[in-house]
C-alpha cells in the first residue's frame, strides 16, 4: 500500500495531466452527440418545410449525425495522444472499397434523393420516365415503381429515370388534344373548318379558354391536312380524343367531305406490242395511320 501511495505521489503531475485530457476527450464526445442532435433537429425542421419525403429527411439527418459523432470521436482520440492518421486512412480505404462495390446502387440512391428533393413527379402522376410510361405507385430511395396502362408493375432504377427526359402528363390541370385530319383537295376548306368547329363546340368537355383551334397545317401528297386542337381537363384527354375522332369521321361523311388515302398509278409496257401501256391503279396503305397506335402507351 505504501508503494502505491509513493508511486502516486511521484507521478501525481502526470496522472492529473492525463486525467484532465481524458475528461476533455469525454467532453468532446458528449459535445459531439449534443451538437449532432441539435443540428439534426434543425435540419428536420428546415427540410419539413420544403416538403421533402420523410424517408429522405431521416436518412440525410442520420448521415449528418453519424459524420459529426465520428469526427468528435477522432478529435477525442487525438486529444488523449492516440494517432488517428491510421484510423482515417482505414476509413478512407473502406469507404473507397464500398463505393466501388456499390457504384450502381449508390448511383440509384443519389438519383432517388434528387427525385425526392426536386419532385418532378408525385405518386399517382402519369409519367413517361426511363423509357417507361405509367402511373407512379411509389418513389423509393433506389427505385421508382410504375404501373403501365395494361396493368403491369415495372420497377425502374432511379438512375435510369434521372438520366433520361421525364414527361409528366398529370402535372398541369389541362392539356391540348392534338389531331391531324386530312381531307381531299376537292373539299371545300371553309365548310370543312366549320364542320370541325361544330364537332368541337358540341362537346361539353372542351374548355372555352384557351380557345380551340382549327387550321390548315400542310398540303400533303394526297390530302390537305388540318390541325384540330381543343383544350380539355387532363383527366378527359383520351375520352375526348377517341370520341372526337369518331364524330369527325361521321360528320365529314354526312357532309360529303372525303378523307383520301395515298394512291399510285402504275403503267406497264409490253415489249414488242403496238398497244398502249396498260394502266393499273394501285392503292397503297397509309403508313402514317400506324403512328396513331403508338400513343396508346399514354392511356390512363
Amino acid at each position: 500500500m505504501n508503494d502505491v501511495i509513493l508511486w502516486f505521489q511521484e507521478n501525481q503531475a502526470g496522472i492529473f495531466y492525463y486525467v484532465g485530457r481524458l475528461l476533455i476527450a469525454l467532453m468532446i464526445i458528449v459535445g459531439g452527440f449534443v451538437i449532432s442532435k441539435a443540428i439534426g433537429r434543425t435540419m428536420i425542421r428546415r427540410l419539413d418545410k420544403s416538403q421533402i419525403d420523410n424517408a429522405v429527411v431521416s436518412f440525410l439527418v442520420g448521415i449528418l449525425r453519424t459524420i459529426i459523432v465520428v469526427a468528435a470521436l477522432l478529435m477525442a482520440l487525438s486529444h488523449v495522444g492516440i494517432q488517428t492518421t491510421s484510423f482515417i486512412a482505414i476509413l478512407g480505404a473502406a469507404g473507397l472499397a464500398v463505393g466501388l462495390a456499390l457504384q450502381g446502387s449508390l448511383s440509384n440512391f443519389a438519383s432517388g434523393v434528387l427525385i425526392m428533393i426536386y419532385r418532378p413527379f408525385y405518386s399517382g402522376d402519369y409519367v413517361e420516365a426511363g423509357n417507361i410510361a405509367g402511373t407512379v405507385l411509389s418513389i423509393e430511395l433506389f427505385n421508382t415503381v410504375l404501373k403501365t396502362p395494361d396493368n403491369k408493375v415495372v420497377t425502374v432504377p432511379n438512375s435510369q429515370i434521372t438520366n433520361s427526359p421525364i414527361t409528366n402528363y398529370s402535372r398541369q390541370p389541362t392539356r391540348r388534344v392534338d389531331m391531324v385530319i386530312g381531307v381531299s383537295y376537292a373539299a371545300d376548306l371553309k365548310k370543312t373548318k366549320e364542320v370541325l368547329m361544330q364537332v368541337i363546340n358540341e362537346d361539353e368537355r372542351v374548355l372555352p379558354d384557351p380557345e380551340p383551334r382549327v387550321a390548315v397545317t400542310e398540303l400533303g401528297d394526297s390530302s390537305v391536312n388540318l390541325i384540330v386542337r381543343p383544350w380539355v381537363d387532363s383527366a378527359d384527354y383520351w375520352p375526348v380524343y377517341w370520341d372526337m375522332m369518331e364524330k369527325i369521321k361521321i360528320r365529314l361523311d354526312e357532309n360529303g367531305i372525303g378523307i383520301p388515302f395515298p394512291q399510285m398509278d402504275v403503267h406497264l409496257h409490253q415489249a414488242g406490242s403496238d398497244e398502249g401501256p396498260i394502266r393499273i391503279q394501285s392503292v397503297l396503305s397509309d403508313k402514317n395511320a400506324a403512328k396513331n397506335t403508338a400513343t396508346d402507351n399514354e392511356q390512363h
